[in-house]
């Protein structure tokens, strides 16, 4: 049992860690690309070119786009929340391998480890189908005529 549930852990640390960089990355990536666009839109706009409408236009339309994909996939709220449950799940690990903490008084800590990272993760997730409902609410919201 003890090779379940700390391997379970580890994948977990793992998975969320890969996850949480992935998101970090990505919503850097993001706002960078739209802080450039959107600090590039009056430079062109000084030069007088008969391209430079379109190219104010483009990047007008890159700024929205980008921010539109940051919206829609939560890139910023994804990296905080699995940093979060990473961090979380190494604290776990920690304080079973030192036995402290709620490890210390239980005379089951492998079983305790499991419920308690079974717990967070279930945590983590129902954040996760709160956002998506909410995000689906607020869409729904937006479309309806007023």
């Amino acid at each position: 049992m003890s090779d379940v549930t700390l391997e379970r852990l580890d994948d977990q640390i793992a998975w969320y860690g890969k996850k949480s960089r992935l998101s970090q990355r990505l919503y850097k990536a993001l706002k960078f690309t739209t802080i450039v666009a959107g600090a590039s839109v009056p430079v062109v706009a000084a030069v007088k070119q008969p391209w430079t409408p379109w190219l104010s236009g483009g990047l007008g339309l890159l700024i929205v786009l980008v921010e539109a994909v940051q919206q829609v996939n939560q890139y910023h709220q994804n990296w905080i929340t699995y940093r979060s449950t990473c961090e979380a799940l190494k604290h776990e690990k920690y304080l079973y391998a030192a036995t402290a903490g709620p490890y210390a008084a239980t005379e089951t800590p492998l079983k305790l480890l499991a419920e308690r990272v079974e717990s967070l993760v279930s945590q983590e997730h129902a954040k996760w189908v709160t956002l998506q409902e909410q995000q689906s609410a607020s869409d729904s919201q937006q479309k309806q005529p007023k």
